[in-house]
């Protein structure tokens, strides 16, 4: 399979490693300091680019006829023009905000936590934390932004969720800390006990493996789809 990576950060440069390994070619890499290659040679297009870039990079790949998985966060509210892009260009579309296998399972974990918690919600608080690297352009992750909406739909006691610890039924804070890949937290506490559910990546090459598990899987598809498709979940 021929890939295109937009982006060729920390996480670019990981899936190109998990890439080749798998067997797969890179023929372009489009990033702010490195251009290479044709997208019009690629299969699909994996898209890590810092979220200022993400909209340009998904519509050239489409109007390439090339489909696209993206995992940049930070730029959703162009979400509906981009799948209406993808849809006017009969291409396929798959974004996640987190690829890890363990992470799309944990967002299932997380809601059935939150729909146990029904009927228990006047004695616990609901907190979430996110710790990642310093780098990390966005906060809260999209990751926490998620796994916050999971817990919305499972329970309407929770459904809104700050920064700002006095406005919301959920509490979201994040932590910026050396190279942290990704540690994500949801912790109902009462006046005597407290619940925690936790996931920590130690590396990118989850993330990485799953973008390319994605692609591999996008490849030759039409239409939006999710992790969930991917992992049949």
């Amino acid at each position: 399979m021929n890939i295109a990576l937009l982006g060729y950060g920390r996480m670019g440069k990981a899936i190109e490693k998990i890439a080749l390994e798998r067997g797969h070619s890179i023929v372009c890499i489009v990033d702010k300091e490195v251009q290479e290659g044709s997208i019009a040679s690629a299969d699909v297009a994996i898209n890590f680019s810092v979220p200022t870039a993400t909209v340009a990079n998904i519509k050239e790949a489409f109007d390439n006829s090339v489909p696209v998985v993206c995992g940049t966060t930070g730029w959703l509210d162009a979400l509906d023009q981009v799948h209406t892009h993808c849809t006017a260009k009969k291409s396929a579309f798959l974004y996640a905000s987190n690829f890890s296998v363990g992470v799309n399972l944990f967002f299932k974990l997380n809601k059935l936590c939150a729909r146990l918690m029904k009927g228990h919600e006047n004695q616990y608080t609901a907190h979430l934390e996110e710790t990642h690297h310093v780098h990390k352009l966005d906060a809260p992750s999209g990751t926490a932004i998620t796994l916050a909406e999971g817990i919305g739909v499972e329970n309407n006691h929770y459904g809104n969720w700050s920064m700002d610890e006095e406005t919301s039924d959920l509490k979201i804070t994040s932590y910026r800390k050396g190279e942290v890949p990704g540690t994500h937290a949801i912790t109902y506490a009462s006046t005597i006990d407290q619940l925690t559910i936790e996931h920590k990546a130690h590396s990118r090459e989850g993330f990485a493996l799953g973008a390319v598990i994605a692609a591999e899987w996008l490849n030759g598809k039409e239409g939006i789809f999710s992790m969930n498709d991917v992992l049949n979940l």
